[in-house]
């Protein structure tokens, strides 16, 4: 028997889906729909474990959401089409490497679209380049690994400058004596 959802109940969930897409950062679509309940469950916690929250929706009224929804998200709207799961995440690559991973046993889940760092995204042959999208937060890490660099090296340089500044110092000194 199936389930019949009044108007309120659909409002309902398109106002939590809005306010959902509104608080992401990222967020990914996919069809999940060729995977069972055991690997649908097996990927639910998959994405638990990363911090990433999956959710199975129904496309008119993520659509519906995606209008309601802070942001130009029209491109997104010609891949609401057959089953839409939509993946949000902090992190912008973390769903991509998840997706990536679990394909490596699965033939799902397709990535249909992504929004990562203010971007759309369409189509699964964009998985690789997400997966290997560096997040902001390793972006940081990586440029403060560029500045310490050099300054190690100055620290380094001034140190054994101030070594060999002494040792002339000394010379010096005693060539005076």
């Amino acid at each position: 028997m199936g389930c019949i959802m009044t108007r309120e109940e659909k409002n309902a969930i398109i106002d939590s889906l809005a306010e959902s897409i509104n608080g992401a950062n990222h967020f990914f679509l996919t069809d999940t729909s060729n995977l069972n309940a055991a690997d649908t469950s097996l990927l639910r916690r998959k994405c638990h474990m990363q911090d990433v929250k999956l959710l199975v929706v129904k496309n008119t009224l993520l659509k519906k959401a995606l209008e309601k929804a802070e942001g130009e998200f029209e491109e997104l709207f010609e891949v609401l089409k057959d089953s839409t799961s939509i993946i949000f995440s902090e992190t912008g690559n973390i769903p991509a490497k998840l997706i990536k991973d679990f394909r490596k046993d699965h033939d799902h889940p397709i990535l249909k679209a992504a929004f990562v760092e203010e971007s759309v995204y369409i189509g699964d042959d964009q998985l690789e380049f997400l997966s290997s999208f560096k997040s902001k937060e390793e972006l940081i890490a990586e440029v403060v690994l560029l500045l310490q660099s050099p300054m190690k090296t100055l620290i380094s340089q001034l140190q054994s400058g101030s070594q060999a500044l002494s040792g002339v110092l000394k010379t010096l000194s005693e060539k005076k004596n």
